[in-house]
């Protein structure tokens, strides 16, 4: 660290709130949002599931979304049927296994997912192999592919459907950026599909 703890904690609390800012004034980045809000209301309309996966802390993330819609976020109601593909530590390490890490979503994808279901991909870079493998698979499914990213993108928005991308380039800022924009889409979902009870 090149500076002071103190200067540390102004330093990081100021790109928090830039990020924040800039999320604030970007249309592109609002329209996303209500796409991402259209196609899983779409979805659970139908009958159908929001499966969501991410690597590290994004794989933390792709449980806290899923628990957001399967639980509540704003009020109480339905359950919507979400399901992180990252929690099962005997499919994970079978399939990590048998045939390789970069294919522990894209087996899940092919055996749980179906034409209909939408998949929130999460990666920092936008470059996550296992990620990027998940988002094929999901297109020859016929499955909705969202992404959730940084500033930089990267190979995944050839891939996605519809794709968020924080911004920021630094880790860390950007996966709190992607949970804010989570929170921002699961109360709309809510708010289309479900009555407080």
């Amino acid at each position: 660290m090149d500076m002071s703890e103190p200067e540390f904690v102004t330093r990081y609390l100021e790109e928090s709130l830039n990020a924040l800012r800039a999320l604030v004034t970007d249309g592109s980045a609002h329209q996303a949002l209500l796409q991402f809000a259209e196609e899983i209301c779409a979805a659970f309309g139908s009958g159908h599931k929001l499966l969501v996966a991410g690597n590290g802390g994004s794989a933390g993330d792709a449980q806290h979304i899923a628990g957001e819609f399967l639980s509540r976020l704003f009020f109480d109601r339905k359950p919507l049927a979400a399901l992180a593909l990252t929690t099962d530590t005997s499919v994970l390490t079978a399939i990590g296994n048998d045939y390789g890490y970069e294919n522990v979503f894209e087996r899940q994808i092919l055996g749980l997912g179906s034409g209909g279901d939408v998949f929130l991909a999460i990666s920092t870079s936008g470059k996550s192999p296992n990620i990027l493998h998940a988002l094929r698979a999901a297109r020859t499914r016929g499955i909705v592919t969202l992404g959730f990213t940084g500033h930089s993108a990267g190979p995944m928005v050839a891939l996605c459907d519809h794709i968020f991308c924080a911004p920021s380039s630094k880790t860390a800022v950007i996966q709190q950026i992607h949970i804010v924009a989570a929170h921002i889409i699961c109360g709309l979902v809510e708010a289309r599909l479900c009555r407080e009870t």
